[in-house]
């Protein structure tokens, strides 16, 4: 692909990933039978703090330090949302009232026993701290004013969750499973509270959680190390200790699995799947996962903001060649917002390359020689494959991109300020429900800059869209599965043609691992990766 310009401004971390790999190998020239080596990409994560936590690698480390009230069975997802710290749950013939009974005798890392009242606490922490994954709570109707009553612990085993309006059941239970729904040790953080923050600046580098593991060290852009709680409810680890380093480049962890150096390789591009499937002592896993990759236009933008650029746009998108070629059994096509598997779910696809045709739409719109635009992009290989190819085949039609390269750290916050072009990136649901994705894409009651919604994508991208609010509410009400399915197809389908977002590809997640690793989980299109199932 011919790269026109890049502009490299921020700080790179491949030297910093080389060095520490030059220093590994001899360190952990076989991993122990007992320690789960993980090489990932991990510059997304900013904090630890579980009412927070919202980037792809934070929320693998959330689910196997905090337990949540209602989780799923690894081994069986198409169980749906089963039995964590709560045993059991009743739902009152209002179809509002949620009551949780809590497992007894289990206990947090420091020894204190989970109770209702930790469940209460941590509820209303994520309510009151009014973080972006909050949005995932507040839209039962919790607010900071109400929680009191909305969310209590009756006694030292019983919570009850009260909602605004009667909902289906399983969106309820579904989006309890998500990170922010993480049970915090109430007592141990509030003994870090400062100045009324409910422990969270503690939160941000410690753990206080009842999961099978808890947090060792934290260094951004670097490493984590997790080491296993003895007594954990669902049985003790096997891995008593897990690291994950963070290693960008493909062919690094590629030469790392094949040194035995790492257990796993989580960001092995095509290329360097194919070169080691006939190796004897690796395995490859293929699963689909939730995650889809698309680009957005930022509607702040006077050429952008023009409903025919965004559909050009769109049709400059080699999808095909993109997938058959650099992303070939990573990325297959997929143009719709839901993910395959999802209630609701629109496997149509009516974009595909057309140069003529976008360059109609650009005449018309006003740009016959098209205009320059700023793309940015996080610094990971497979998503600089395809801006360089967008930029190509945008430089076709006479849209001159720019492409700013950055951490997922950096690149994110531009993102959530609103303080871009054109976004190029990925979006994992964050539980397994049609209005995970739907709330996010399709959903913006407040476009104000002040309203500050960041983890809906449509005010990211300052979409203002009351009618497809709207029917995106009426969606989450509706009690009839199959009625609920065919809304999310209508919205989808509104949304393929008129949005300002470009939905190119669902993942194939292929995970490199060594052949005597077992059960290590990556979730699927619902959750995020297990480490305490893991054997050797």
């Amino acid at each position: 692909m011919r790269l026109n310009k890049v502009i490299y401004g921020f700080c790179a971390v491949a030297m910093a990933t080389t060095g520490w790999e030059m220093g590994l190998k001899d360190a952990y020239a076989e991993t122990p039978a007992n320690m789960l080596i993980i090489a990932n990409r991990i510059d997304d994560m900013v904090q630890l703090d579980p009412a927070e936590i919202f980037e792809f690698a934070g929320m693998d480390l959330a689910l196997n330090v905090y337990d949540r009230l209602v989780a799923f069975a690894p081994r069986d997802l198409s169980k749906g949302a089963v039995p964590g710290l709560a045993e059991s749950w009743t739902v009152g013939e209002d179809g509002k009232t949620y009551t949780f009974n809590i497992r007894p005798d289990v206990k947090f890392h420091s020894g204190n026993p989970v109770t209702a009242a930790d469940a209460e606490f941590s509820l209303r922490r994520a309510i009151l701290l009014k973080k972006t994954p909050s949005f995932i709570l507040n839209q039962f109707g919790f607010t900071s004013e109400n929680i009191k009553d909305t969310i209590q612990a009756t006694d030292a085993m019983t919570l009850v969750i009260t909602t605004d309006k009667k909902y289906a059941p399983s969106f309820v239970l579904n989006c309890l499973t998500a990170g922010i729904a993480g049970i915090v040790d109430k007592k141990l953080v509030m003994e870090h509270e400062k100045e009324g923050d409910l422990g969270h600046e503690w939160l941000k580098t410690h753990s206080a959680g009842s999961g099978a593991y808890k947090l060792t060290s934290w260094k951004p852009n670097e490493s984590y190390t997790l080491t296993a709680v003895p007594g954990y409810w669902r049985g003790d680890a096997a891995m008593k200790r897990v690291i994950v380093r963070h290693v960008s480049e493909s062919a690094t962890q590629r030469l790392m699995l094949e040194k035995g150096d790492i257990d796993i390789a989580r960001n092995l591009s095509a290329e360097d799947v194919k070169a080691i499937k006939s190796n004897k002592n690796i395995a490859i896993d293929d699963d689909l996962r939730g995650r889809i990759m698309y680009f957005s236009m930022n509607q702040k933008h006077p050429a952008l903001s023009k409903p025919k650029v965004a559909q050009a746009l769109k049709y400059l998108a080699d999808y095909k060649g993109m997938a058959n070629s650099f992303l070939k059994g990573q990325y297959t096509v997929h143009q719709a917002f839901l993910p395959r598997t999802y209630l609701g779910e629109l496997k149509d696809k009516p974009f595909t390359f057309d140069l003529q045709k976008a360059k109609t739409l650009l005449k018309d719109a006003g740009y016959p020689d098209g205009f320059e635009v700023e793309m940015i992009v996080r610094n990971a290989q497979e998503r600089l494959d395809i801006a360089q190819s967008l930029q190509n085949t945008f430089g076709q039609a006479g849209v001159k991109v720019t492409l700013s390269v950055g951490t997922g750290k950096q690149i994110l916050g531009r993102y959530r300020n609103r303080d871009f072009d054109i976004y190029l990136g990925a979006w994992g649901p964050d539980y397994p429900d049609p209005q995970t994705n739907a709330d996010t894409f399709s959903h913006n009651p407040d476009n104000r800059d002040e309203a500050k919604l960041t983890g809906k994508l449509a005010w990211r991208n300052a979409w203002d869209i009351p009618k497809m609010t709207k029917e995106t509410e009426a969606a989450v009400e509706e009690l009839d599965a199959i009625k609920r399915g065919k809304m999310y197809v209508k919205i989808q389908k509104e949304h393929q043609m008129k949005s300002p977002f470009a939905i190119m590809f669902q993942q194939i997640e292929q995970t490199g691992r060594q052949k005597n690793v077992k059960n290590f989980i990556t979730g699927a299109a619902i959750s995020e990766a297990y480490y305490w199932t893991v054997t050797k």
